[in-house]
């Protein structure tokens, strides 16, 4: 069953049967107080004619008594505690009830029953009759005309609910088609995105603000951010193609140069050999960092906890002197100790101290400092900078600012986005300053301790 047909159905059948619950209650309330008020009243006459027949006296014989008080459609009769006494007296329309077993009450009895499917009205009240023996006085009365009011009241309210059943079913299904509208427009739309393979938008109007145009504007954001990751994959498939051609042309020209010439011209040996592990070399890196990159944050088993950062700053500048022969200063102003993953931190400084090699000649600097309860790293170098409108772009994917010179340096465009994935898993801010002609500061900011790493 579709849902609109679903909505539908069960909002109709909820409604019919909350109206038809109303209207029972409405019939069981408002028939209980007219029979009870019809027994009252009864009550109270049979009260009365008692009175009026302890006033009557002896001059008055108890049929001529009775025939005086009998109710229109009803019986009056006396009984004693033996069973026996006056012949009862019924209207016209009462001859039926006369023919019930009379019961003798010894006190007050006020009571509903039915006789020959006709509801009546019985009350037995005890008196004192003129001979000084204690009779019942017992009338019973129909209740026909209260039954006829409730039988027009359940006639009524059958076809008040029949009535309200109409409008209820229509407007039950203009509600389910106007809460599906936009379910139906997105699923369309899908189709179309489907078929077509091109990103489509719902229209929505721009004054509404209920639930249903804020699904359709989720839906919209989720295609934008479909349609913006799918075109940064084509472009990060390309580039990787790209990236990854080069060093294969490469290493596929000097091995065939090997084939060609690599026995008569041993020369040309060593030179193929350095050139294919440099371009291998260089394919490994890339890889790898392409592989970093793609995975997801839970994937990057953290260990975040307070580290020393001078300790990790000066070790890791010296494992950098050792490596390239560069020095790196090192300066710490206030505590030095941040909250962070101390391998992914020692990545992210090396990231950056190697960039800092690549291009800039003169000494490196690493700051340490506090602000608050924020700790900085700041890494320093004196190098050819980067304009000013290059610098939003340059956490991008294969992005290069220079595109020779990077590739001179054996770089991919991949470190510099590598560094701010790595940022964003352990909690860390990186911010880039730079000055063409003196060079490049890169700021690594982190929490001091657990409770602003917000881990």
């Amino acid at each position: 069953m579709k849902l609109r047909s679903t909505i539908h159905l069960y909002s109709s059948v909820l409604f019919a049967v909350l109206l038809v619950l109303m209207n029972l209650f409405i019939y069981a309330v408002f028939s209980r107080m007219s029979l009870d008020s019809q027994l009252g009243q009864a009550s109270a006459e049979t009260v009365r004619i008692a009175a009026a027949i302890r006033k009557a006296g002896d001059g008055v014989t108890a049929p001529e008594l009775l025939r005086a008080y009998v109710p229109v459609e009803g019986m009056l009769r006396l009984l004693s505690a033996d069973g026996s006494g006056p012949a009862p007296v019924t209207s016209a329309s009462g001859h039926e009830i006369s023919r019930v077993k009379p019961v003798y009450h010894s006190g007050k009895q006020a009571e509903r029953v039915r006789v020959d499917g006709r509801l009546y009205a019985f009350v037995s009240i005890p008196v004192i009759w003129t001979d000084g023996n204690v009779l019942n006085l017992q009338m019973t009365k129909s209740l026909e005309s209260t039954m006829d009011t409730l039988r027009v009241l359940r006639l009524v309210l059958a076809g008040a609910a029949l009535a309200a059943l109409l409008p209820l079913l229509l407007s039950s299904r203009l509600l389910s088609g106007l809460i599906m509208r936009p379910i139906v427009q997105m699923t369309a739309t899908m189709r179309e995105i489907q078929r077509s393979g091109k990103f489509r938008r719902l229209p929505l109007e721009a004054h509404s603000k209920d639930e249903l145009v804020e699904m359709g504007h989720t839906f919209n954001e989720m295609i934008g951010l479909l349609e913006s990751n799918y075109v940064k994959q084509e472009k990060f498939v390309s580039d990787a193609s790209h990236e990854l051609r080069t060093p294969l042309t490469v290493i596929e020209s000097y091995a065939s140069l090997l084939k060609r010439r690599g026995l008569d011209h041993p020369e040309l040996f060593e030179e193929s050999v350095e050139a294919i592990h440099s371009e291998a070399v260089r394919m490994k890196e890339m890889t790898e960092q392409l592989l970093l990159l793609a995975k997801h944050p839970e994937q990057w088993d953290l260990e975040l906890k307070v580290i020393d950062l001078e300790e990790l700053a000066r070790s890791s500048a010296k494992a950098f002197q050792n490596a390239y022969g560069r020095e790196v200063t090192v300066q710490v102003k206030g505590p030095a100790e941040g909250y962070s993953d101390e391998a992914k931190l020692r990545q992210l400084l090396f990231i950056f101290l190697d960039n800092a090699r690549k291009y800039s000649d003169e000494q490196i600097t690493v700051r340490i400092e506090t602000s608050g309860q924020e700790r900085m790293i700041v890494i320093t170098d004196r190098g050819i900078g980067i304009p000013p409108e290059e610098l939003p772009k340059i956490f991008d994917r294969f992005y290069r600012v220079d595109e020779a010179r990077t590739r001179e340096n054996g770089g991919a465009g991949l470190g510099l986005s590598l560094a701010a994935e790595i940022a964003g898993v352990i909690g860390a801010e990186l911010s880039m300053d730079s000055t063409v002609g003196l060079g490049t500061s890169v700021t690594i900011r982190m929490a001091a301790d657990r409770r602003g790493g917000g881990q």
